[in-house]
């Protein structure tokens, strides 16, 4: 990436309620937080990522794998409030959160938020893809949205929206977990520190954005990541490495 005025933020914690310490299972012999960070490298220098964790084991892999880390307060509700913290301690102009949970995500991916970020200024950027099966429309742990024509986010939510009157699957959209923030917009994060109404029912960060009146605009990404939030997802990403090396 020609232009340096980002920076890559993964956070990181240990303390996951659907899979307790995930940052650091073993994927094929790498913890997950690293195979991560390799994909971020894939990206832009190394001095242009770190990693936001509230924990001594994470930032210790971190530092023996020589990934630049930063401890921040275990006070934080979500990724996003780490990535807020981060941004007082420095200073860039667009902050990109790709989460620790995000082992396989496609660089390409990553580019096209950074450049999307940069180009749509005013705006928070979000990925999206689209869903292929009803198992995925119907599954509470993967956030569902809707957009304008303007590819503005209305909203996101663990339900299966759109939903029609018989309740059958036709068509919908599943959130990436790839963000782009603009420094302004953290400044105003930090200023509501309490998770919003909505955020707080479908415990999905960026809602608090949408609650606060910020425009989010949603990016098209491939459908080559799989974010793991069980045990199921983790085999899924262990399957998905093993096949790429035989083949």
């Amino acid at each position: 990436m020609k232009k340096k005025n980002f920076l890559i933020v993964i956070p990181a914690r240990l303390k996951s309620k659907r899979l307790p310490g995930k940052p650091l299972k073993l994927i094929d012999g790498l913890p997950m937080i690293v195979r991560t960070y390799n994909q971020c490298k894939k990206v832009t220098d190394q001095k242009n990522i770190v990693v936001a964790t509230d924990s001594r084991k994470i930032k210790k892999v971190c530092d023996n794998y020589e990934i630049n880390s930063i401890i921040t307060s275990q006070n934080c509700l979500t990724g996003t409030d780490r990535i807020a913290q981060v941004s007082t301690k420095i200073k860039r102009d667009y902050y990109i959160n790709v989460q620790g949970d995000e082992p396989i995500i496609p660089p390409k991916d990553i580019r096209k938020i950074i450049k999307e970020t940069i180009k749509f200024k005013n705006f928070i950027t979000n990925g999206y893809t689209k869903i292929k099966n009803k198992k995925f429309f119907l599954n509470a742990n993967i956030p569902k949205l809707v957009f304008n024509k303007k590819k503005e986010l209305m909203y996101m939510s663990r339900a299966p929206i759109p939903l029609n009157k018989k309740k059958t699957f036709s068509n919908g959209y599943r959130q990436v977990c790839v963000y782009g923030f603009p420094r302004k917009t953290l400044s105003i994060f930090l200023q509501n520190k309490k998770k919003t109404h909505l955020e707080q029912i479908e415990d999905i960060e960026i809602l608090r954005f949408l609650e606060l009146g910020l425009k989010i605009k949603m990016i098209k990404l491939s459908d080559g990541s799989i974010s793991v939030d069980t045990k199921d997802d983790l085999k899924k990403v262990i399957n998905k490495i093993k096949n790429a090396r035989k083949n």
